[in-house]
């Protein structure tokens, strides 16, 4: 276990008592020595960690106490290194940029076991399909945080092609692929565009009428109809 694992694993030991609790009944249930136990409990302190008490006394942690946003264990450090690299490697250049300077930013601010750990993962991430978008994908993004309409050209797979206004609300992100979901003014339904076949993009100001959670959480909902719906057809269906 890292040393970063010991921490959380003692903040979460003393979360579970609400009194005060012995250093050798702390150290019991890490397995650790009551040396190295006094040594955690000191370094969380220098933390931030509301701990009290004293060696002999007991010690308490002050409820409301929340984890430092940096504090991660292993499996976490390798989720965000992959994530950030796999991310790296996508052809959409800002959201590459902005991968690479989020690692960066979280690793200046990290204690140095930490950034040992951030910089030695062994998980890597392998060369990115080829893939060509039709469009900036950054302008599709900014219209899914700001929840406006767009208006492009989109040509289906069997080529013809047609004018549409939507309302984006989420990006799937494929390995040779990138596909807008959204709400489509023409079809008065939801419907998956491949950023491949888009052009002639129109970045509009004009606000969508709905909300863009509300939009995901009722997309969201007609998959789960039509699984089951396929379940049901195989005879599966409850």
């Amino acid at each position: 276990m890292s040393r970063s694992e010991r921490l959380l694993d003692l903040i979460q030991i003393l979360r579970r008592h609400r009194r005060p609790v012995s250093g050798r009944t702390l150290a019991g249930e890490m397995g650790v020595s009551i040396r190295t136990l006094y040594r955690d409990i000191a370094t969380l302190q220098g933390q931030g960690a509301p701990i009290e008490g004293e060696a002999g006394l007991g010690y308490v942690l002050k409820p409301g106490f929340m984890l430092p946003p940096l504090m991660f264990t292993d499996e976490e450090i390798e989720a965000v290194v992959l994530g950030s690299r796999w991310v790296a490697k996508q052809p959409d250049r800002r959201l590459s940029a902005a991968a690479t300077d989020a690692l960066a930013k979280i690793a200046a601010v990290l204690p140095d076991d930490l950034r040992e750990d951030l910089d030695a993962t062994a998980l890597l991430v392998g060369p990115g399909a080829e893939a060509t978008e039709g469009i900036d994908l950054g302008l599709v993004r900014l219209a899914i945080r700001n929840e406006r309409k767009l208006g492009f050209l989109y040509r289906d797979g069997a080529g013809a092609q047609s004018k549409r206004m939507v309302w984006p609300f989420a990006i799937g992100f494929f390995d040779k692929v990138r596909v807008m979901v959204a709400w489509c003014e023409t079809r008065q339904d939801f419907r998956h565009f491949r950023a491949d076949r888009m052009s002639g993009l129109n970045a509009t100001d004009v606000r969508y009428p709905r909300r863009r959670q509300s939009l995901l959480k009722e997309w969201r909902a007609t998959l789960d109809t039509t699984q089951a719906g396929r379940d049901a057809s195989k005879g599966t269906g409850r």
